[in-house]
């Protein structure tokens, strides 16, 4: 088994530190922003993943939807403000379930 060198391990840079560095510390409005478009991104990234598998351009999801091209892209790039109702109407489009879990 190969072993880690805790001197070499503890020059490694932690995520953490790095956003806080380049974009604000957790709490800060500027690392909110990123967040939410880290969010934004990966939901968007999701979408067009699964529209991909199904083979259909986003110009097909969008007549399905009764959106704009333009919409679809700016959703998929995580570019879009999209409401969360708008989400999952894009989602059943392609076939994703989401089933509520709550936590206590």
């Amino acid at each position: 088994m190969r072993q880690i060198d805790p001197t070499k391990l503890a020059t490694l840079a932690i995520a953490n530190d790095t956003l806080d560095e380049k974009y604000g510390r957790f709490g800060t409005s500027e690392r909110e922003q990123f967040d939410e478009q880290a969010i934004a991104w990966f939901y968007g990234s999701m979408l067009r993943e699964r529209r991909k598998e199904l083979k259909l351009t986003q110009k097909q999801l969008a007549e399905k939807l009764g959106r704009e091209q333009s919409y679809i892209a700016r959703v998929e790039n995580g570019k879009a403000d999209i409401q969360l109702s708008s989400f999952f109407r894009i989602a059943a489009v392609l076939g994703i379930q989401f089933i509520p879990s709550f936590i206590n």
